[in-house]
């Protein structure tokens, strides 16, 4: 029954308009494959026979490729390559990569939705052929299961859009089989399926925001990964741009918060539910949601992480609770080893020192972040920020209530040498401050002169150089 079932689809490339009269829909993959297991070897139980078909068809199938697919020898050569097909599927795999081109010759020529159906279902069957008998790359020996069940899905979803389950699974195979090697067009496919699949009733829309977080993880290392390489980046932003613009109707955060947030009450210890919707949310900038904090806080409390600790810190800036804030980003400090995140965890406790008027430990945190990245201008830029809003009240009279200035000022010049992108911030900062300089006549009261070293005391406690307002 089984070789009857595939000589009757095969055969409708014989024979365009003539067709079996049984056509199983439904037979799986399986089924299908096991008429294509070799037998007797490479070449067949008819190593001769086998060989003689192979050139004859390769030889005619050269002479079609010059015409760039479109000469009718092809319906002369066809039944050579259907023997070799079903005779000895091991001999080669251009019988499958010659044979979608075969397949697509016919297809584009059905006038039938029967006609073109049955050739879609040759296609599938093709490329089922070449997954069985050759799994790996030719030249790599790695699997090429996952790439080429891409491959199908992409062409199932284009020539068939009413098989978009079966192409809609096809791509998450692929997508789950190659990981961050995933093909570019099985990624939009990927995702142009899952849109339908919703559309179409199959799926709740939750499918089309999980496949979205799956599909952007992807990109995003990739982008990163290429980000040097002027020729590979291009295709990756350009896969970012399709996939964001096809989920912006989607991308809400009342949508998402909808979405997610039954989700979380149905499984709220869920870790990988957490942190999902933690990134998800994080990614959409829905972070002031109710649901965006509980979902941290929980994910926090099953594993304290760094990740998820520095969450619970962002989250109670959002509250504008900063002391909760600190807590949870000095006990991230501990955790985290990557010293540039490190860094930028000490400047984030600076700010929040900043806001909570504890200046001596702001400045504190910022040295920290400096001595691990020294480009960290930033840091320098709050420090200058912390002694010009001391000046006042580290002063008693009209020179002493301006000295801190100066420091604010040299600690903007540090920023804009150590960080080039400070140096619009930092000059318009010192423009402003310079301004509070003292004046030339309460300097020379002082008995003091431009250039003079200055020591400036209060907490600040550093040597400056003095300098008259301009």
């Amino acid at each position: 029954m089984k070789i009857k079932f595939l000589s009757t689809i095969l055969g409708l490339i014989m024979s365009v308009g003539v067709f079996g009269a049984q056509v199983e829909r439904n037979t799986n993959f399986q089924d299908r494959i096991t008429t294509l297991e070799p037998q007797g070897g490479k070449y067949g139980t008819d190593s001769v026979k086998c060989i003689t078909e192979l050139s004859l068809y390769q030889e005619a199938f050269k002479q079609w490729k010059k015409s760039n697919y479109k000469s009718a020898i092809v319906n002369d050569f066809v039944r050579h390559w259907r023997w070799v097909f079903l005779n000895c599927p091991q001999a080669s795999e251009n019988t499958y990569v010659n044979g979608l081109k075969i397949v697509e010759y016919y297809l584009n020529k059905a006038s039938t939705d029967v006609a073109k159906n049955a050739y879609i279902d040759t296609m599938e069957m093709v490329y089922e052929g070449r997954i069985s008998n050759f799994p790996n790359h030719y030249k790599t020996g790695k699997s090429q299961v996952g790439d080429l069940k891409g491959k199908l899905g992409v062409d199932l979803f284009m020539v068939a859009p009413e098989r978009c389950e079966k192409a809609y699974n096809f791509l998450k195979e692929s997508v789950e089989l190659e990981g961050k090697e995933a093909n570019t067009a099985a990624l939009v496919f990927y995702f142009r399926a899952t849109i339908k699949m919703v559309k179409s009733g199959k799926s709740d829309d939750g499918l089309i925001v999980d496949t979205y977080d799956q599909i952007t993880d992807i990109v995003d290392y990739n982008m990163n990964k290429y980000k040097a390489n002027t020729k590979i980046l291009p295709q990756w932003e350009n896969v970012k741009g399709n996939i964001d613009n096809t989920f912006e109707p989607y991308a809400t955060c009342d949508i998402l918060i909808d979405i997610y947030r039954k989700k979380f009450d149905a499984a709220p210890n869920d870790m990988v539910l957490l942190d999902k919707i933690t990134k998800i949310l994080k990614k959409k900038k829905c972070t002031k949601s109710d649901l965006f904090f509980d979902a941290t806080e929980a994910l926090y409390k099953a594993d304290p992480k760094p990740e998820s600790a520095l969450l619970m810190g962002k989250m109670n800036i959002e509250k504008e609770d900063y002391a909760t804030a600190a807590k949870y980003y000095i006990e991230a400090i501990d955790l985290i080893e990557d010293p540039i995140e490190q860094a930028d965890t000490y400047s984030d406790l600076g700010k929040i020192y900043y806001k909570l008027n504890d200046f001596e430990k702001a400045r504190t945190y910022a040295r920290k972040a400096i001595a691990l990245n020294p480009s960290d201008g930033m840091s320098y830029i709050l420090i200058g920020d912390l002694y010009a809003s001391s000046a006042d009240n580290c002063g008693d009279n009209d020179l002493t209530k301006k000295v801190a200035y100066w420091a604010a000022v040299d600690k903007y010049y540090q920023a804009k040498k150590a960080d080039a992108e400070m140096e619009d911030l930092a000059s318009k900062r010192i423009a402003t401050y310079s301004k509070h300089f003292p004046t030339m006549d309460v300097i020379f009261f002082h008995d003091l002169q431009e250039g003079d070293s200055f020591k400036v005391e209060c907490w600040i406690n550093e040597t400056t150089t003095v300098r008259a307002a301009k």
